[in-house]
């Protein structure tokens, strides 16, 4: 299978490292011309740098918006005011006990993971759907199934990006958009590298070996019994967001190893 996206504009929130990155590195190599976004010009322009060297002849530019405010998302849509293809990757994450966590901090996740798809998926869809075809990607977590008992408010909002995608799939129905989300498990990206930076250094493991203890630990029910890799995760976003994924919507996607112990 040949996915060719030349010609399709693609927006990644929160991705100048991590699996934004990775998706947009995917999306670049499938032709597709890519938005970087982060809060931080420095960063962003960086991950511009880094995306350029890594695919020769790259169509990429930078967005530095906080996607977590309403002002940041309307900042983005008055710079790109149409996009093909929006992958609602932007978020945050972090256990903290329930009975720690203030309404402050409650809020503070249902804006940067919830909000921030709903205003920009409001924004371009109506687009999408004038031209006849549009893709829509929600980055949800198996979190979203497996509510996490130490980060009940990254579950929520996990299980609130499964919602919002299904709804909008059937709110778009016969437009020639789809809608979809996908649900990553535990993958090794820079922030969990860093979490288990310490654990690697004084095991005198491979960060993947660590990685792999860590996910049997945590997550007994992987199938896979390791960490994937982000580039794994990205080849679905990518799959999904090309036109062979065209009877694909209103679905929720798994890349999770096999963590949530259920057929369906």
């Amino acid at each position: 299978m040949h996915i060719d996206l030349s010609g399709k504009s693609a927006l990644i929130t929160g991705s100048t490292q991590g699996i934004g990155f990775a998706i947009a590195l995917g999306l670049a190599k499938a032709g597709a011309q890519v938005v970087i976004n982060g809060r931080k010009a420095d960063a962003v322009d960086a991950a511009v740098a880094k995306l350029c060297e890594a695919v020769s002849g790259a169509k990429v530019q930078g967005l530095a918006a906080d996607l977590g405010t309403a002002q940041g998302c309307e900042q983005a849509v008055a710079a790109l005011p149409h996009v093909d293809i929006l992958v609602n990757n932007l978020g945050v994450y972090g256990p903290q006990d329930f009975f720690d966590t203030t309404d402050e901090e409650w809020e503070r996740f249902f804006q940067v993971n919830v909000m921030s798809g709903v205003r920009l998926s409001r924004a371009y869809l109506p687009g999408m759907a004038k031209q006849g075809w549009g893709r829509v990607l929600f980055l949800s977590s198996e979190s979203g199934l497996n509510i996490p008992a130490d980060m009940i408010h990254y579950g929520f909002t996990k299980t609130s990006n499964l919602s919002i995608s299904r709804g909008l799939a059937k709110r778009m129905a016969g437009t020639g958009v789809t809608v979809n989300a996908i649900l990553p498990g535990p993958t090794l990206s820079e922030g969990l590298q860093d979490m288990l930076k310490e654990q690697q250094s004084a095991s005198g493991e491979s960060m993947e070996k660590t990685a792999a203890a860590f996910v049997m630990k945590n997550r007994p029910t992987s199938i896979i019994q390791r960490a994937a890799t982000m580039e794994e995760v990205a080849n679905l976003v990518v799959y999904v967001a090309s036109p062979q994924a065209s009877a694909t919507t209103g679905a929720a996607l798994r890349v999770d190893g096999g963590v949530v112990d259920t057929i369906a």
